[in-house]
This record gives structure tokens, sequence and C-alpha cells, in this order.
């Protein structure tokens, strides 16, 4: 039995998503919204192979081999499977995302198409929804043309015109004819199933290539830019603005590490760095939707303490549980739910706030720019950083049981200060102005004074501190040092030096909770190429660029990790921080447009 792998495709619509594995299975799922109980779950319960349970399979007879790809410019994806006898078949798998009366129509659907390519081909359909992480299945009932699963919390319809009898009992039939299935809310469709399906799949396509065509993409790496940049959009839950770092949860670091988290909550760290990539490319939609959801985090935050992460619906409390019945990814538990982290005192969150929101005052294409009032909510957070910015925190790399000055917390609080004294002159607030450049130059005196290690010859993962940690990669990044500056080259050689491997970069050199880690965290390698095209070593970053390209999977999608000697993707799926890297890669590597036409 072949095991689990992140060869898998995303398709969503800012509302419900879904991963659907090369051989068009079904294997992850949440309603009703990105963080809620699998319905499809077989990608974590699945220690020698992917079965039936917990998935949404179109399974063709004598299997072969496979081929797949999204369509071009949208979240629509094609899996084509072949059997040994020369038959084929297409499957074409969505999430409903159109305007209707000019709103978002984001229904909990996925569509599923099917149609013979080749041959006489024989398939089985095998629909198993789960419930209650995986610990029961929900009732059925049958209808005239569907079928209803019923659970103590839901209700989801399967609308199909295949035979309805051989898709109930899982009995193999020939493919004669396009079919369709319909798997979403308890409703009674008004046309016909193929009808229905159709049109559903035109206006969807027609969205996603109406939203792909107004992006300013770079010249080199487009197809990459752009499968970047609908992930990235596929992982804002646009209901209240916020953005999941990635849509799974427990899928390993490296393996067998129980290094296994949930991710899909919306860190304000990772949040900022979606939308300025997404900014980068003039997609400005989902910063004005971000900031509708920050603007609330910042507005509860009334003692002026803000997490590093909340749920999608603002929720502050995510206590983390394991789910002892799930076996993992491969067999590697646990499975976690919630996420310890919300405790934390990450102090660089309060950095990522203002950077976040920075764009908005300056950008005069947006419909509402922020103003005075959106400015004395940032004096808050700002506050904040400036209050706590020399006092000890869990770093941006969540450890859970050291706590240090780190350099990288302390350079957001320098952010921070330095972004509200521009923003205050933007809004002719000479004072503030004063008042936060003064308080940014005397953080930036203390990161100076205190992260630089005369014995490393580079800065410091802490104050004080002896161990080299690649999020002193951003000191460039956000602005607060030349890159050319001797301190800054230096620092990128010695993290070259300790934490490379090829192209591929490790977070610390120091162990963490669990040891030192194995696997190569992939935005650190891209913020390598950030530092290197920065300092003049371009030739150098756009081969290093290449190669984390090349180590995508077959889709052009990214985890959190990647594993130096395998080449293997680990880590959370997929993860936004991956894709971010590969949009400023290609926006900072890109030959100008003027050198080809």
């Amino acid at each position: 039995m072949e095991a689990a792998s992140l060869k898998l495709g995303l398709i969503g619509n800012c509302a419900v998503s879904a991963l659907i594995d090369d051989r068009a299975r079904v294997v992850w799922a949440c309603a009703p919204r990105f963080d809620g109980d699998p319905v499809f779950n077989a990608l974590i319960d699945s220690p020698e192979g992917i079965g039936p349970d917990g998935t949404f399979q179109i399974m063709l007879e004598d299997f072969s081999h496979s081929e797949q790809e999204y369509r071009h410019g949208t979240a629509v994806l094609r899996t084509r499977l072949y059997d040994l006898h020369g038959n084929a078949i297409e499957i074409v798998d969505f999430m409903p995302r159109f305007f209707l009366y000019d709103r978002p129509f984001r229904p909990e659907m996925l569509v599923r198409r099917i149609r013979p390519l080749q041959g006489h081909p024989r398939i089985r359909v095998v629909l198993r929804p789960v419930i209650q992480w995986g610990s029961a299945q929900p009732s059925r009932t049958r209808g005239s043309n569907h079928l209803r699963f019923v659970g103590p919390d839901f209700t989801i319809r399967l609308t199909t015109n295949a035979p309805l009898t051989y898709v109930h009992d899982e009995t193999p039939f020939a493919l004669d004819m396009p079919m369709s299935f319909i798997f979403g809310p308890d409703e009674t469709l008004d046309r016909a199933v193929e009808d229905a399906a159709r049109t559903l799949e035109e206006k969807t396509v027609n969205y996603w290539r109406d939203w792909t065509r107004r992006l300013a993409i770079p010249l080199e790496w487009q197809e990459a830019v752009i499968r970047a940049a609908i992930t990235l959009k596929l992982c804002l839950f646009e209901e209240t603005g916020a953005i999941v770092a990635a849509m799974t949860t427990s899928i390993p670091e490296a393996p067998g590490t129980q290094r296994n988290w949930d991710y899909r909550y919306c860190w304000l760290r990772d949040a900022f760095f979606v939308v300025r990539a997404l900014n980068s490319l003039s997609e400005t939609g989902t910063m004005e939707d971000y900031l509708r959801w920050l603007r609330n985090v910042v507005a509860q935050s009334h003692d002026g303490h803000v997490q590093p992460l909340y749920g999608i619906g603002l929720e502050s409390k995510l206590t983390e549980y394991m789910i002892p019945h799930l076996r993992g990814y491969r067999g590697m538990g646990p499975v976690r739910v919630g996420n310890q982290a919300f405790e934390h005192f990450q102090h660089d969150v309060y950095g990522n706030i203002v950077l976040g929101s920075a764009q908005a005052f300056f950008d005069h294409r947006l419909h509402q720019r922020a103003g005075a009032d959106e400015f004395a909510l940032l004096e808050r957070a700002g506050e904040r950083a400036f209050a706590i910015h020399d006092q000890p925190d869990a770093s941006m790399w969540e450890l859970r049981t050291r706590s240090r000055v780190h350099t990288s917390s302390v350079l957001m609080n320098w952010a921070a200060c330095d972004r509200l004294a521009k923003i205050a002159l933007q809004l002719k607030l000479p004072e503030r102005a004063t008042t936060w450049r003064e308080r940014a130059d005397l953080i930036k005196r203390k990161i100076l004074d205190n992260a630089w290690s005369e014995q490393r010859q580079a800065f410091v993962e802490s104050f004080g501190g002896k161990d080299l940690d690649a999020s002193v990669l951003l000191m460039a990044e956000v602005g607060f040092i030349d890159p050319r500056d001797p301190r800054f080259v230096s620092t990128v050689d010695a993290l070259e030096a300790t934490l490379c491997d090829g192209p591929y970069m490790r977070r610390y050199e120091a162990p963490d909770d669990f040891g030192k880690p194995e696997t190569s965290f992939n935005i650190c390698a891209f913020w390598r190429i950030d530092a290197l095209a920065r300092i003049g070593r371009v030739d150098q970053a756009r081969e290093i660029f290449e190669a984390l390209l090349a180590s995508r999977n077959h889709l052009g999608l990214l985890s959190e990790d990647t594993h130096p000697v395998t080449g293997e993707l680990w880590g959370n799926f997929p993860q936004t921080y991956s894709m971010v890297g590969i949009i400023n890669g290609a926006m900072r590597l890109s030959k100008a447009w003027d050198t080809k036409i």
C-alpha cells in the first residue's frame, strides 16, 4: 500500500477548502470552516496508505497512472486517471466562487465532474465522510437522486446524476457519459445536476481568471507566482478577514519527531507576510479583508496584550488537545487540535500588527484608506511594543520551555515604532512622529549594541547570546539596516556556513524542546535569497531560488519544511509562509519587463 504524501492539490473558495491527492482522492476537508471538524480526514489517519474511510474517491479499475494539473490561472483542479488497458477518465474538482447579486458566492460545496476520456472505463465511487474527528460516520438517507449524510451538527447532501444505487453500495460500473457530484448544503437543485455543475464550473473559472489577470506579476516565473497567489488567496477566510497559516493539522515537521501542530488559525505574523506579498502583486483586496479582522483584534485587547494567534472567528482561547484514536500522518502521531501558542508572549506580534496595516495609510487605491481612528488603534499596539521591547519572550519560533530577549522580537518592536513615525508624518502629526522616531532610534541602538556577537561576527538570536538564527535576516527586509553594511554581510556569511544545506536553510542552530531541527524551514531559505539579492549576490540568489522551485510538489505547492537529504515535503500544507517566499523571491529577482519587450 502506498504511503500518504503531500502530493496534494488545494481547492477552495475562501470559506471552505479540500486537499486532493494525485489519484483524485479527497483526503482532507473541514466543515463548516477551515478549523472545523474534518469531514474527510484520511490524510492524518493513514499509517500505511490512504484507505476508503474519511475520503471521497472516484476509483478507476486496474489503475495504472495519473496526470494532474490546475486549469491555468484558476483554483480548478483536473486529474486524469489511466488504467492498464488504455481506458481513461478525467475528474474536475472545485469549490464554487464567483459574484452573485454583487456579493461573493462561496457555498460550503464541493463539485466533482467526471467524464470518460478514452475506451470503456469502469469506476467505483467511494464516499465515506466522518464526524467527531473520525470517531464516527454520519447516518445516511436516500432520496430520488441524492444521498443525505446526517451528523449531530450538520446535514450534507450529495446530488448526482450517477446511478445512486451504485454510489450508495460502492458498486463498480461503466462510465459511459459525463457525471457530476455536488456535495454540499442540504438543498434541492433548481436545475439538472449536469447543467448546474457545468454552470458553477464556468462561473468559477471566469472568476479566477479575472482575478489573476489583474495581478501585477513579474516577467520571470509567472506560473509559480500565479499559483502561489491563488493559494494564498484560498487561505483567506473571507467572512471575517482572517488568514490561516495552513489548511492542516499535525503533519510532522520531520519524520517521527512529534513536531506536530495545528496551523488552521490566524497568526498575525504569517498574515502580515501574506498581505505584503499579495500587495506586491497589486492584490490589495486581501489586505482590506484582513484589516477588518485585525482592527477587531486590537480593539478587543483592552489591557494592551495581543496574542500571537487567534481563531478565524476571533476566538482567543485555542486550548490544545490530542485525538488519541487518530493514527496520524503515516502513523506519526500525535494529532493535535488547538495550539498552545495562544498562551505565549511573542513580542514581535505588535510589529506585525503595524506592518500589516501601514500600507492602508498611503495607498490611494483603497476604498477606505486608514486615518486618525485607525492610527489611534495602532498606537495602542505601538505603546505595548515599546513597553516590552527589551523583555524576554517565546520568540517567533514559539519556544515552549525557553524565554529570552530575542533579536527578531525586538526588531519587530523597532519596526512598529518606525512605521508609526512614518504614518504620523503622513497624517501631519509631527509631535507623534517625533515621539515614535525617538523610540525607534532608542530600540535600534539597543539592537546594535546587544545583538551583535564579536565572537560569531554576526547578529545572534538573543541579546548577549551566541547562537545563530535565520530570523535576523529580516533586518534588511524591514529596513532596519543597509544590506551592504559589513555587519549584515558577515551575518549572512555566518548563517550560510552554519544553517544551510545547499539551497535549504534551518531555522536555528541551538536545540529546542525537541532537539536540533532536522528539516529546512522553507521561508528561511527564501529570506536568505532576499538577503543575497540585496547584498548584490544576485546570481547565487537566482540559483537557490530555482532549486527551491524545483522542490515544490507537482502542482507548484509547498509545505512548511523540506528534508535536505530526501527533498521530501514535511510540515503543514500548504504553508502560507512558504508560498509567500515564492512571490517575494520572484519579485526580487525577476528581470524587468522592458528587457524582453
